[in-house]
Parts: structure tokens; C-alpha cells; sequence
């Protein structure tokens, strides 16, 4: 099934658009050491586990974007063909965050697991 994509700099419009209803839900889809391991995340999204999404969050009256770290978006397709099954609007982030935060848009930062340091020599 052909999923629709969204670019970076169409994304940025809509998320500044003053009619907040032109405004879409953003999914993160990371899968989870991509996720863990960085320290940005689009602005306002909402993170969900790319094999247990919950749609009870979701309206469906509202346009929804998926985005991974995998400029083919491929975890973002397949989530997004499921949600599509299920009647939402939903595109891809083309190029997903890698893309996005090339272009010095808006992020948010989150922490990120730190590094066990070594044990201390007796």
C-alpha cells in the first residue's frame, strides 16, 4: 500500500499554522535504542512503541505524522499502513528526524541513558 509522505519544510508549515486544527499529531516510532539513544525528538510529539500503538490516544479527526530515525522510513510505513487500516489520515515524515533536525527545526531535547562508567580500581 503506497503511504503518503509529508516533507520536512510542509511539516513545519502546518505546525505553524494559527488554526490549531491544521495542526497534525506527531508519533514518534523510533524503534527503542534509536529512541534511547538520542537526545532530540520532534517538538510536541507523542512517543509510541512501533509494535503496541495506542490509538485510544489518537483523534480521528485530526491528520496524524509518523516519524523514525530511517531516512527510508521504513518502521514509519509500516506503522503508518497499519494506521491507515484503521481509518486515520496519516503520512510520513520524509527523511524522519534526521532530516528534520538537519534543518535546524524545532526540537525538544530528552535525556538519553548515560554510559556505566568504569569500576574503580582498588
Amino acid at each position: 500500500m503506497p503511504v503518503p509522505r509529508i516533507t520536512k519544510d510542509d511539516l513545519k508549515q502546518r505546525l505553524e499554522s494559527p488554526d490549531t486544527s491544521a495542526r497534525p499529531t506527531i508519533i514518534d516510532v523510533r524503534l527503542k535504542y534509536p529512541y534511547e539513544h538520542s537526545t532530540v525528538r520532534l517538538a510536541g510529539s507523542v512517543r509510541m512503541m512501533p509494535n503496541a500503538l495506542n490509538v485510544s490516544q489518537l483523534a480521528r479527526d485530526r491528520d496524524v505524522v509518523v516519524y523514525d530515525s530511517d531516512p527510508d522510513e521504513v518502521t514509519s510505513s509500516t506503522v503508518a499502513v497499519d494506521l491507515i487500516r484503521q481509518g486515520f489520515r496519516v503520512s510520513v515524515l520524509k527523511g524522519g528526524i534526521a532530516e528534520w533536525a538537519g534543518a535546524n527545526f524545532p526540537v525538544e531535547t530528552k535525556s538519553a541513558p548515560k554510559p556505566t562508567p568504569p569500576p574503580a580500581k582498588a
